[in-house]
């Protein structure tokens, strides 16, 4: 028979727990494990985590089985416990909870690492029975040991609910009265009764229903009255305004969906403190016999009770509590054959050790119960944890908690050591890998056909870069980036810091000083949105800026800044022509890697050395980096295994090197993260099962990914908290300890990891992605009540307060590089769309600060003006989104360009020679100082006539045999990348079968084909 079994690889095939089917279980047992060693296989006790499933609850059967995306309801499953037994609510029926009843809750999310995770809430109404509380309890335990142990279980009371559970049911539950043993069924009453409710909660709201009375109100919440013909909601005048907020979520999606939207139904706000001057809040008034000043404090309030005493740890042996008695908590108190609870006063643990049995989990359960009715402690949240899936509040609770992968969840390396190694004792393990999911490549979910400008920061001043050297930097040096994109419905920019691994800290605190609000990427930790803008980027050591070499000077330290006829070992990486790097590692053979390419250079020799892992993409990417760092050397081709003893010995002889590639933190889960600063101190709550409309304009956000943290800054947030919002970043990400004090993300987050500032209004792509985004949503005027109450009284839409921009147009050429790039369109946001890469009057807005007034492009509309973060309500003030009022207050600290050269044939593929053209456009180069007037720009050229001169001005020709990659009189001082380029329009027809115009409109990899097949490339 087919047999659940729970076992683990060892020491080095540690990758913890797994489960998996096997049609023989004693075959499993016969494993030849040599005595005395523990590689192998450890058979876990049956009664672990495993319930027969003769044994399993009927209604349990297939459950948690499905996965579903964060935030979806559609992976909630309901029972409800009748006569001691599980019943399935309908979905019709999810969110309406019955006071007398006890209802079971499992919310299953597909996890990025394939894996299902699970949340089990077991909810206890006020009314309900301690036998049917009981069952509830002891049913979660099952359905939990039937998914495999790893669920954390959460005890709910009615009105105390904690904002997990909550959040599955947004934006409110509203219990009703009744239950099943009372034979209660809910119908709709035929006479409404007008009822008051309190709502309570910034990103979930806890709604009660109230005594219909004036002694109900109070100052400090918000209410909501239901009528027959109106629905008023009453804001006490303290509360804040995300909670008057959340409460017109309430009335919307609660009050009047129940209600089925009445005809002529309305919905009418009264404010504490107006008074009866304000006609809707006299009509409020009126339900309760006039105005009356309000007490201090509710009739209705709840007294508050002290749990407050110092935590206890008890272990539980035959369902009787232990007191443990320790100096400090550590891990290792707790055996994996034992049950524990750690009472913390308003929130108790019980960590179920793996190699507890179910009635061992069942007597602990009841032992939390008999705890909290013998201190009468009813509402005390209980939290069920299994070990090796720890929640981050339990763990933090300990001094001292391994820091090694507390996820036991099996990787997809570790499931194929483990089938491998049951196949080979001839044990069927089908079904083993379905979980593995297939490694997609990350998408930079950004137009890569923008314009981009890049600064290298010289003590307090900026300097530009030439167009030659846009994507080459040292890693000794700090740079600020500017590049600017097309969205959607408007221009939009990223500026951001890199700081170099070698950089001494007065460049980074200028370069930090100097784009405070923006991105900051590390050496070695950038984004996959920072390569794709730059396409090709290389990194070489040592550094050009003055504080860098006086550092050198003061340390008495050799100056190991890259020189062209030095040696030099470069590391290529990247997925293709759009995204790669060439990386300077320090030039010995343990430098080498066998799942990369390498470039070595000393003098004019020159070498390229695939390792045996690397594909035929990655040695095209060493060409074309050869290309970029040595123009005009011929290199010799090696392999791994088959070098030469030249080349060992410039790399100072043999030694051994890795062979595994390197990778980046990899993405994880999302979590969203309501922060507030208060005299320093930061203070976090974390927003479950977010959505858009949780990020509240008057908050500070931040979204936490592991491998990037982006700080999201509400447009009403006051000036002196968005000044402060990297600080807020930088101290999530720099002082963790405080983060986990919080009870969140327990996950050694890197300092280094990419921090990106957020500005509401100019969402990037690669944020919204977490989302569904509405853009109208973040592009209203007015507050989160003002705004939601805009939508709700415009039927759901929201009404925007401002006119729709229109989406930039470009005028007539790239800053510092060509007319027209050949950089593909291929990760592009809007791909149907043609994009051309030229200024746009934003960016002409923040260049005109660098470039001198005489040479401007005249049709580029002059700078504007724009007050940095603008207090608006007003259509007038909300013309000037926050990103272009942020890009305008850093492009005024910014020097001025000084006169440069013009450059003709650049070295970089940025800055490649462009598609020739018959009359070419005249160039709005930022570094051209060409004082010319500028001719009105004509159309593009679609197509060629067949004897129309289609040869670049300026450009030198030469025969293709001279042009070709295999010929033996080479042409010197070209751009080797656009070696087509200087073939005369009459050769190039006749190689290539097509005009150069015709050539120029076909995909890149079409192109890169064509010139393959043709030597040239």
């Amino acid at each position: 028979m087919v047999s659940m079994v729970y076992c683990r690889l060892i020491e080095q095939h540690n990758i913890g727990w797994f489960k998996c089917c096997i049609a023989d279980e004693s075959a499993l047992r016969r494993v030849a494990i040599p005595s005395g060693c523990k590689k192998g296989l450890e058979l876990g006790e049956r009664t672990n985590m495993a319930v027969s499933m003769k044994n399993l609850d009927p209604a349990f059967q297939g459950a948690g089985q499905k996965a579903y995306p964060h935030a979806n309801s559609s992976g909630t499953e309901i029972w409800r416990i009748e006569n001691f037994c599980p019943v399935p609510v309908p979905k019709s029926s999810h969110g309406k909870f019955c006071t007398g009843d006890s209802y079971v809750i499992l919310k299953t999310t597909a996890l990025k690492t394939g894996a299902l995770h699970h949340d089990i809430h077991y909810w206890l109404g006020k009314d309900t029975s301690q036998d049917e509380a009981g069952t509830a309890a002891i049913k979660t335990i099952e359905l939990d040991a039937a998914l495999g142990g790893r669920a954390v279980q959460y005890r709910e009371v009615q009105g105390h609910e904690t904002e997990k559970f909550l959040s599955h049911f947004k934006p409110c539950i509203i219990p009703v009265e009744g239950g099943v043993a009372s034979g209660f069924k809910h119908t709709e009453a035929e006479e409404h009764q007008t009822r008051l409710f309190v709502c309570k909660g910034k990103h979930v709201v806890h709604v009660k229903e109230v005594p219909f009375a004036r002694s109900s109100l109070n100052h400090e919440d918000i209410f909501i009255l239901d009528t027959k013909s109106k629905i008023y909601q009453f804001n006490g005048s303290n509360s804040c305004i995300q909670e008057r907020a959340k409460a017109l979520e309430v009335v919307q999606f609660s009050l009047l969906s129940r209600r089925r939207m009445l005809e002529g139904l309305s919905l009418l706000t009264a404010d504490d403190g107006k008074l009866m001057a304000d006609a809707d809040t006299g009509e409020f008034w009126g339900f309760f016999g006039g105005f009356a000043p309000l007490p201090k404090k509710s009739a209705s309030d709840e007294p508050k009770r002290n749990y407050a005493a110092p935590p206890k740890l008890y272990r539980v042996d035959k369902g009787e509590r232990t007191i443990i008695e320790a100096d400090t908590w550590t891990r290792d108190l707790l055996d994996t054959y034992y049950c524990y609870i750690l009472d913390c006063g308003s929130e108790v643990f019980v960590w179920m050790g793996r190699n507890t049995s179910l009635d061992q989990r069942k007597a602990a359960s009841s032992a939390v119960d008999e705890l909290l009715n013998s201190e009468d402690r009813p509402r005390t949240h209980v939290i069920r944890v299994i070990e090796g899936f720890e929640t981050v509040a339990f763990r933090s609770k300990f001094n001292s908690w391994p820091q090694s992968n507390n996820n036991v969840a099996v990787t997809e390396d570790g499931r194929g050591k483990v089938a491998a190694l049951l196949k080979r004792q001839g044990i069927n393990v089908k079904g083993l890998l379905k979980a593995e999911t297939p490694k997609e490549e990350p998408q930079p979910h950004i137009d890569c056909t923008g314009n981009l400008q890049v600064w290298r920061v010289e003590g307090q001043e900026k300097i530009l870069l030439s167009s030659s050297d846009l994507s080459k930097f040292y890693s000794g040096d700090c740079y600020i980036f500017q590049y600017s994109y097309a969205g959607d419905e408007k221009e939009e920019q990223l500026i951001g810091t890199w700081i170099g691994k070698l950089s001494v800290e007065d460049d980074r605190i200028s370069a930090v000083s100097q784009a405070t609000k923006m991105a900051r990427f590390y050496e070695g930790s950038e984004p996959i949105q920072f390569f794709a803008i730059f396409q090709i980027f290389i990194v070489f050591k040592g550094g050009l800026s003055s504080a860098y070499k006086n550092y050198l000077a003061e340390k008495e330290l050799p100056d190991d800044t890259y020189k062209d006829e030095a040696l030099a070992l470069f590391r290529v990486q990247g997925s293709g022509p759009e995204n790669m790097q060439s990386i300077q590692v320090e030039p010995v053979a343990s430098s080498l890697n066998s799942s990369y390419c390498y470039i070595l250079h000393s003098g004019p020799t020159v070498f390229t050395w695939s390792g045996n892992l690397t594909t035929p993409e990655a040695q095209e990417l060493v060409e074309r980096q050869l290309d970029l760092i040595k123009p005009n050397a011929q290199s010799k081709l090696l392999k791994e295994g088959a070098e030469s003893e030249q080349f060992w010995d410039l790399l100072g002889g043999k030694s051994e090197y890795p062979s595994q590639k390197l990778t980046r933190e990899a993405e994880s889960d999302p979590h969203l993260f309501s922060c507030t600063l208060t005299k320093g101190d930061l203070k976090v709550t974390e927003v479950y099962n977010f959505d858009q409309d949780d990020l509240m304009t008057e908050d500070i956000f931040i979204l936490d990914c592991h491998a990037d943290v982006y700080v999201w800054v509400g447009q009403q947030v006051d000036t002196k908290n968005k000044l402060n919002a990297l600080s807020i970043a930088e101290f999530v990400v720099t002082t963790q300890q405080k983060f986990l004090e919080r009870d969140y993300l327990h996950e050694k987050l890197s300092l280094q990891a990419p921090v990106y500032i957020v500005m509401e209004g100019g969402e990037p792509p690669f944020f919204t992605r977490f989302f569904s985004w509405d853009s109208s949503k973040s592009a209203m005027h007015g507050n989160s009540f003002q705004r939601k109450f805009t939508i709700l009284k415009n039927g759901g839409a929201p009404v925007l307060d401002k006119p729709k921009r229109r989406t930039p147009v470009s005028y007539g050429g790239r800053s510092a590089a060509p007319e027209k790039s050949q950089r593909p369109r291929s990760m592009s946001s809007s791909p149907d769309r043609a994009r051309v890469r030229g200024r746009s009057p934003a960016f002409n807005a923040l260049a005109a600060t660098f470039e001198n007034a005489n040479a401007r492009n005249m049709s580029t509309p002059p700078p504007v003006v724009r007050k940095v973060y603008p207090k608006s309500v007003t259509p007038d003030s909300g013309k000037s989104g926050p990103r272009s009022s942020s890009i305008a207050a850093l492009s005024s600290s910014f020097e001025k360009v000084p006169p440069a050269r013009q450059f003709v044939i650049p070295r970089s593929n940025k800055a490649s020679p462009e598609t020739p053209k018959p009359k070419p456009e005249p160039l709005s180069r930022q570094n051209s100082v060409d004082p010319s007037p500028k001719s009105k720009p004509e159309p593009i050229q679609e197509d060629v006539k067949e004897n129309e001169a289609e040869d670049e001005e300026g450009l030198t020709l030469y025969p293709y045999e001279r042009l070709k990659t295999t010929s033996t009189d080479p042409v010197s001082d070209i751009d080797v990348t656009k070696r087509e380029t200087y073939l005369s329009s009459g050769e190039f027809r006749e190689k290539f079968g097509m005009s150069k115009g015709t050539f120029y409109k076909l995909p890149k990899w079409k192109q890169n084909k064509l010139k393959m097949s043709l030597h040239l490339f």
